[in-house]
């Protein structure tokens, strides 16, 4: 082997390393987001303080359901400024307290849908998720700028959900959770790709730590809104 070929095996070993630890922080931070739905769904007094049932079985956040469900998105941003400077425990803290607020959040769709329905759409997003990410991972194609144009849909689909609050259109949010399919289903192979491409084998432990948890929490935000996107197309309501 000459020293080229020793540099690029080294190169993929570790490549290998890293996005294993990627993908295993994403589990982790998935299976705990899943043990807190149940334990909330399954406890009707837990549930009461974060979701309230309407006279026609509707169910909707209360205010501390809606702190709850926005709180993520003020940790992604800290955790997106800070992650330089903070030390890697506390990334990991972030993560998976993360984590754990999207799974109360998650709780309203256990107690929305039937069990073998959410369990039926869990592993089709899992198969299509490894698929996609796969694809990311090996494809020799240069996703960035079809990730480009994901970003600006992805926008889009933002305040177009914004609007459907108060339009409470049905069409228009079976367009949205078409439209959630395909471009999470997207971002997943292109995050992958952009993943990937993070790694750089000189980097110190702490900095590839901090690359992992930025990486898994990216995949994870991925999987998690490509499932509940799905969710409103396979999901069999309880009671149906």
């Amino acid at each position: 082997m000459s020293p080229a070929q020793a540099d690029a095996a080294q190169i993929d070993v570790g490549l290998r390393q890293y996005m294993l630890r990627v993908y295993n922080l994403m589990a982790g931070g998935l299976a705990l987001t899943g043990l807190v739905a149940l334990f909330i769904a399954s406890n009707d007094s837990l549930l009461g303080l974060f979701f309230a049932q309407n006279a026609r079985g509707a169910i909707s956040p209360t205010i501390l359901g809606w702190i709850i469900a926005l709180a993520p998105i003020g940790l992604a941003f800290y955790m997106g400024a800070r992650i330089r400077t903070m030390s890697v425990s506390a990334a990991q803290t972030v993560f998976w307290v993360y984590a754990g607020l999207v799974g109360i959040t998650l709780s309203m769709y256990l107690r929305v849908y039937t069990g073998e329905s959410v369990a039926r759409t869990f592993f089709i997003t899992a198969a299509a998720f490894a698929g996609l990410s796969l694809y990311g991972y090996t494809t020799k194609r240069d996703l960035s700028a079809f990730g480009r144009f994901l970003v600006m849909g992805l926008i889009g689909l933002l305040i177009a959900m914004v609007v459907n609050v108060f339009l409470a259109s049905s069409m228009m949010a079976f367009v949205i959770s078409a439209a959630g399919v395909l471009i999470f289903a997207g971002l997943t192979a292109y995050d992958t790709q952009k993943i990937k491409e993070m790694y750089w084998e000189a980097d110190g432990a702490d900095v590839a730590a901090k690359k992992a948890i930025m990486g898994a929490l990216t995949l994870y935000l991925d999987f998690i809104n490509l499932f509940i996107f799905l969710l409103q197309f396979l999901g069999v309501r309880r009671g149906e």
